[in-house]
């Protein structure tokens, strides 16, 4: 078997990088050097640590265009969505920095007949599995609020994005971060499951699919290790009676096909009133019909290649087992020919249960359309999923609106006539299949710290 892998441009097909893999013992070298750097890093203040984030904020955006093209290489996203990833990147780290002071800060609690203290310290050594589809943002997001709390932090990225992965490491150290406090480890699947048994590795997060959730979660529970999982979702955005239907047309699609639908909150599922059900498909269709894609590299490019080709023919075995199933298919639907994994804009309608649109994820450039009678149907389709990542209402009502998404719906995520990705600010998380745990907002930082209870008697 081959120690070697090799990175691959999936809008040309082209070789871009060879990489030699570690083998099991490299990697246990490296865990020790992260943990003996912990040892150190816990030791440092707040301040000093925000400061060090600050810095990784403003080099990220001092080095946006180089990232840009580097993901544009490796994924195939367009150099704008590249440049957008950088900033959201940039403003975690800022967040982070001015939040965790406070955040991480020792609370006092009464105690009879002296006081309390709770105390939030850092555990060690974090162990990160991260996929390919924001190969700077999946990194940033759970290793900026670890090592704000004074953990250090290990990377398993995807291997079609291992020249990223390689880049946070140096974008961590030219920002003052001690060596060894972030390392990337270039290892395959027998090699992390070693990772996640080590005795110095103290926890573990993954952003993936059900199937890599379940089997990283079995495995870190066999040595009694906290997980932190987000997963896969089949988001449902419900289009209802009273909605402005242009509006909410155009917002759809863009959640669909932003970053060619490779995106585990993407727009997914459109489930739409009756009354208004052939004024939506009309629109969604003239929108979707509206996108370009191609070169990456284009500033017109609106959609480049998805990012392997194992990835663009398992979507369109999907789509085909939708049609087989009974789904229509009124847009899109071939691989075009040519060099690279380009798939089109898709429609699908006459969507229902025993379908993949309907089932299961579509990680691609899918749109899945529903005709519901009401608004509780609706609301149970939209529910009617074994994931519960995100999703979204579009009404003219927006009280009731906000009442079906906080009552109701049953995610981590709503939105209401509009589409947000992850803010810094605000919990990033699902139930049910989609995961467990929370990143952003403030509660990352809390995932994998020692919550500690110091109880003061009076003497």
């Amino acid at each position: 078997m081959s120690n070697t892998h090799k990175t691959i441009n999936p809008a040309t097909e082209e070789v871009l990088e060879t990489y030699t893999m570690m083998s099991r013992q490299e990697a246990e070298g490296i865990i020790e050097q992260t943990h003996h750097a912990f040892l150190n890093w816990r030791k440092t203040g707040f301040e000093e640590r925000a400061d060090i984030l600050r810095k990784t904020a403003a080099l990220i955006r001092e080095r946006q265009d180089d990232y840009a093209a580097l993901m544009t290489r490796e994924m195939g996203k367009t150099l704008a969505e590249g440049k957008q990833e950088c900033e959201l990147c940039a403003a975690i780290c800022e967040y982070t920095a001015e939040q965790g002071p406070t955040k991480l800060a020792d609370e006092t609690r009464e105690l009879a007949g002296g006081r309390a203290v709770v105390s939030y310290q850092p555990q060690g050594v974090i162990y990160g599995i991260q996929p390919w589809n924001f190969p700077l943002y999946q990194v940033i997001r759970y290793s900026a609020a670890n090592l704000m709390a004074g953990n250090t932090v290990l990377l398993k990225h995807a291997n079609n994005v291992w020249g990223m992965a390689l880049e946070v490491e140096k974008l961590y150290r030219d920002a003052g971060m001690p060596e060894h406090a972030f390392r990337t480890l270039l290892i395959d699947h027998e090699v992390s499951d070693a990772v996640i048994e080590h005795k110095l590795v103290r926890g573990v997060t993954l952003t993936g699919s059900p199937n890599a959730g379940r089997t990283v979660a079995q495995r870190a529970a066999k040595v009694l290790k906290k997980t932190v999982l987000e997963l896969g979702s089949n988001d449902a955005y419900l289009v209802l009676a009273d909605a402005d239907i242009k509006k909410a047309a155009k917002i759809c699609v863009q959640g669909r096909t932003y970053n060619v639908g490779q995106t585990c909150v993407a727009a997914k599922r459109f489930i739409i009133e009756e009354p208004v059900y052939e004024e939506f498909r009309e629109a969604c269709l003239a929108e979707m019909e509206k996108l370009s894609f191609g070169d990456p590299t284009n500033s017109d490019t609106k959609m480049g290649p998805m990012a392997r080709e194992d990835l663009r023919d398992g979507l369109h075995e999907q789509v085909r087992k939708s049609i087989e199933a009974g789904a229509t298919c009124s847009l899109g639907g071939e691989i075009p020919e040519g060099k690279g994994y380009f798939y089109p804009p898709t429609v699908l309608e006459n969507v229902a249960p025993g379908q993949p649109a309907y089932d299961d994820e579509l990680f691609g450039p899918v749109a899945a359309l529903i005709k519901v009678k009401d608004v509780a149907e609706a609301m149970r389709v939209a529910n009617d999923s074994i994931y519960g990542l995100g999703g979204g209402i579009f009404s003219a009502d927006e009280d009731e609106a906000l009442r079906l998404a906080r009552d109701e719906f049953d995610t981590g995520m709503v939105n209401i006539n509009g589409y947000n990705l992850a803010k810094p600010n605000l919990p990033f998380g699902g139930v049910k299949q989609s995961g467990y745990g929370r990143e952003h907002g403030g509660f990352g930082m809390h995932e994998f710290v020692n919550v500690k209870s110091v109880m003061v008697s009076e003497s």
